[in-house]
């Protein structure tokens, strides 16, 4: 066989219970070597400090929150004291706009219809699910504040309280989004759960896009 063999592992339902697999699972490829980064979605901190206190010490762990004003003008929905701790254990903390949103989501809402960037959004998001795409949506963001180098990273993305997905990835800045590339499937949800069908179908992802894990 001209290849790898590799597990993966697919959780029943998305959501944080899956938090404590996923870091499992990404301590298990660190493990592995080859890789020097690590990359999470977080909102609050919480799930950050969680990876942060597991693994800080083996990588470069990036924690992605989303950008300030994102939930109410002038406010950083992030926890000052996980802020602290994270610091502490050496971790980098990336406040950024959202890269498959960012400007054009206020034409959308202004405007309605919906941009060749939130269609992408979409796109990856009905494929693959939520955190698959908060993923991807994080490594950019954390390649364009220059927290990680552009070489194999794990990616870590998840909904509403936590990790669900974890990858391997190859990142890249927002102006060459296309050379991304995603080598390695760690872990991710067999399948979504009726809520997350629900918002779906609504529309409410396009104004969440980034709001995932805490």
């Amino acid at each position: 066989m001209k290849g790898t063999s590799r597990r993966i592992v697919y959780f029943n339902e998305p959501g944080s219970d899956n938090t404590d697999e996923v870091l499992e699972v990404v301590h298990r490829r660190l493990q592995e070597g080859g890789i020097k980064s690590v990359v999470a979605a977080s909102s609050s901190g919480e799930t950050g400090l969680r990876f942060a206190r597991r693994i800080a010490g083996q990588t470069n762990l990036v924690i992605v929150s989303p950008h300030v004003g994102y939930s109410s003008p002038g406010v950083w929905d992030f926890n000052p004291t996980a802020l602290k701790e994270l610091e502490a254990l050496g971790c980098k903390v990336v406040k950024q706009s959202h890269v498959l949103s960012g400007l054009e989501r206020s034409f959308t809402n202004r405007f309605s219809g919906a941009s060749h960037t939130e269609v992408l959004a979409e796109a990856i998001r009905s494929l693959f699910g939520v955190g698959i795409k908060v993923a991807i949506e994080c490594t950019v963001m954390a390649a364009d504040s220059g927290a990680i180098p552009i070489e194999k990273t794990i990616a870590v993305g998840g909904t509403e309280g936590g990790a669900d997905c974890a990858l391997v990835v190859w990142p890249s800045h927002c102006n060459n989004f296309f050379d991304f590339r995603v080598l390695e499937i760690l872990a991710k949800p067999y399948q979504r759960g009726h809520s997350q069908e629900q918002a779906e179908t609504s529309g409410e992802p396009l104004a969440t896009s980034l709001r995932v894990s805490h």
